[in-house]
């Protein structure tokens, strides 16, 4: 499971495990929040899994004043840039090799994510830019402003 930040394309918060259960995705949610910080008012888009429709993610997301925006069922659009992400995923870590433990696994997901994902992987919608590039830039931009 995990939640990206729309605006740049980064991962903010995942977790990883051997089930998708509802804990999943309350972690997922916790580290997204640990990340940024203050996120009051931010949406969280997901599917209609059970996972996301649970008692448990409901708390924490109005515990940090968050919305939750739950896709209508055959609305493939809501998911788009998830399933992109995942297909990467799968083409550039799963399909590649086996391991010999899930740590061996987990690890070599964590290592792509924060760094081919985030900091080598120039997206176009972004001028060409990484996620992280790109959410450096905008931020100095914002405090030039202010």
């Amino acid at each position: 499971m995990r939640d990206q930040h729309a605006f740049s394309g980064r991962v903010v918060g995942y977790s990883i495990d051997s089930r998708m259960k509802s804990r999943l995705t309350v972690q997922a949610l916790e580290n997204a929040v640990a990340m940024r910080g203050d996120v009051a008012g931010c949406v969280v888009h997901s599917d209609r899994g059970s996972q996301c429709r649970s008692r448990k993610l409901l708390r924490p997301l109005a515990r940090h004043r968050m919305v939750g925006s739950m896709g209508r069922v055959g609305s493939s659009g809501d998911n788009a840039a998830m399933d992109s992400f995942f297909s990467l995923l799968q083409k550039d870590v799963l399909d590649r090799r086996s391991w010999t433990t899930r740590e061996q696994l987990r690890i070599s997901i964590v290592t792509w994510i924060e760094r081919t994902y985030h900091r080598r992987r120039r997206q176009a919608r972004l001028g060409r830019l990484t996620p992280i590039e790109f959410e450096a830039i905008m931020t100095k931009d914002v405090a030039l402003a202010a």
